[in-house]
């Protein structure tokens, strides 16, 4: 993966204000472009030097203003988990930002989740078939078929960098942060939504963003579907559970869905980046980012 990109290239975030956004932002000051737009409802700046834009995604000329002078869009936008919101809002805001950044002649880069793949034990690889269960799955298996019909299409350089389960600092907003670690901080029983014995894999907020800036200053990685690196073999729920916890050598109770609030979920495998620096699955540890097919996420919801 090669950076063609110089340091003067305006970069854009849509959806600014969640983690994966503010980590981005971070992550693409420190070692992509000195010129970091900002792009929410209410954006609030991470780096002092950021522009900050206030757009309704819902609003097509909003978003289009909004990208103006771009050469990179990030779509990283994020709502509440309600099944409705999603339905009626996603779709638009996702069309409004493609719109925006063909007419502008912006890359897009879209940060997606693993909702529209089969929820049960298959490896998951950026070539598994989407077959959504439930309605927030098929929500953002329509998402993502729209990006793929943007990216064959070909009027503007297109990625996705998909993620597994998040784990986090901030305001890191995912079943993992709630159910464990904030239980845990609370000193309360950390809880699992599915079996204690299923193999999950994790990604570390942090990780993610940098994996994300990494693919969009690489230009060779644009027209592709990325699973973006994380730990190489998932941990079992009830190890997970308790790692947080490790550094006091407690061994805190869990609880336990028993067979599960979701169906068995997959090991999956992925491809990833071909070069450049990113994390691998914790907070510390560096990594080139690769394509391969030997590995990948283990029950990633």
């Amino acid at each position: 993966m090669r950076n063609f990109y110089g340091a003067n290239v305006m970069q854009t975030i849509l959806g600014a204000n969640g983690q994966i956004a503010i980590e981005l932002a971070r992550e693409l000051r420190r070692n992509h472009t000195n010129d970091v737009r900002l792009v929410s409802r209410n954006p609030r700046k991470v780096n002092d030097s950021d522009g900050l834009v206030s757009a309704d995604l819902l609003d097509a000329r909003q978003t289009l203003d909004a990208v103006k002078g771009s050469r990179i869009v990030y779509f990283t936008a994020g709502l509440p988990p309600d099944t409705e919101l999603w339905e009626r809002r996603f779709p638009v805001m996702l069309k409004n930002a493609l719109d925006a950044c063909r007419a502008e002649g912006a890359s897009f880069a879209y940060f997606d989740n693993t909702y529209m793949y089969p929820q049960d034990d298959r490896v998951q690889t950026e070539d598994t078939p989407f077959a959504p269960v439930g309605r927030k799955g098929n929500v953002r298996a329509a998402m993502a078929s729209m990006v793929l019909e943007e990216m064959a299409r070909g009027d503007i350089p297109v990625l996705i960098g998909r993620a597994p389960e998040f784990y986090g600092p901030g305001k890191t907003q995912s079943f993992t942060n709630a159910l464990v670690i904030e239980k845990l901080q609370k000193q309360a029983m950390p809880l699992v939504p599915v079996r204690d014995d299923t193999r999950r894999t994790l990604i570390w907020t942090p990780d993610a963003s940098r994996a994300l800036a990494t693919l969009g200053n690489a230009s060779d990685a644009f027209g592709h579907t990325w699973h973006l690196r994380a730990a190489t073999n998932g941990r079992r729920t009830r190890s997970s559970s308790r790692w947080p916890a490790g550094h006091s050598g407690e061994r805190p109770p869990i609880g336990s869905s028993g067979s599960g609030l979701f169906p068995q979920q997959a090991s999956s495998r992925g491809r990833y980046a071909r070069s450049g620096s990113c994390c691998l699955g914790t907070r510390t540890t560096t990594c080139s980012v690769r394509r391969s097919s030997s590995r990948g996420f283990l029950a990633s919801r």
